[in-house]
């Protein structure tokens, strides 16, 4: 997986490839095939990211300072795999998943996995969870109209990155947003698909 998946698309980040060697994914996803190159289904109509968009949403989140002890939100638990990720890196990390089932789940296998310091929170995502904030990093995994207004105030305004797909319910744009101060700073990186962000600031159902 590493070597093809990532490597094999231009991914040298050691540190994030280490990661990915290290995080069982098997232990997050039920499939014959937990490493493939492709997203994978999960309960409450959600997915799981491929691996290389995990590494790239990892990647262009990344602090400033690295994500060694930096604040990090994920926007959308899913199955917990991307908060282990983050987990692995040494980010102090807080996943919001608004299905109760899913985030009970992610829970337990991150326990099980051995990142039990990583905080699941159930709630509506799309407005953030104010309660740890300024996040260094924001990654939202799922798609949204605009980028929350919620969030980009929740990011420092020391330099802090927010990534999350942006624009229909159909086909989005994979977003970069860095806060200076009151200065927003953002920057489309490629075109992915996500499922939709359901919530305030979100898409309604």
């Amino acid at each position: 997986m590493v070597r093809h998946q990532l490597e094999g698309r231009g991914l040298r980040d050691e540190e994030l490839l280490r990661a990915f060697r290290v995080v069982p994914r098997h232990l997050f996803v039920k499939s014959d095939d937990p490493y493939g190159d492709r997203a994978l289904a999960i309960p409450a109509g959600q997915t799981i990211s491929q691996p290389y968009v995990v590494a790239a949403m990892a990647q262009i989140a990344r602090p400033r300072g690295g994500y060694q002890g930096a604040r990090v939100l994920e926007v959308g638990t899913g199955s917990g795999y991307s908060a282990a990720i983050l987990g692995q890196l040494g980010a102090d990390v807080t996943t919001v998943e608004r299905h109760r089932s899913l985030a009970e789940e992610a829970q337990a296998r991150l326990r099980r996995a051995g990142y039990d310091r990583i905080r699941v929170v159930v709630g509506d995502g799309s407005g953030g969870w104010p309660q740890n904030q300024p996040y260094d990093a924001i990654i939202v995994t799922a798609a949204g109209p605009d980028i929350p207004r919620p969030l980009l105030d929740q990011l420092s305004p020391d330099g802090g990155r927010l990534v999350m797909p942006v624009g229909s319910r159909d086909q989005q744009w994979l977003t970069l947003v860095e806060r200076h101060g009151r200065a927003i700073n953002r920057r489309e990186v490629e075109p992915v698909v996500f499922v939709p962000l359901l919530g305030e600031h979100g898409f309604r159902e």
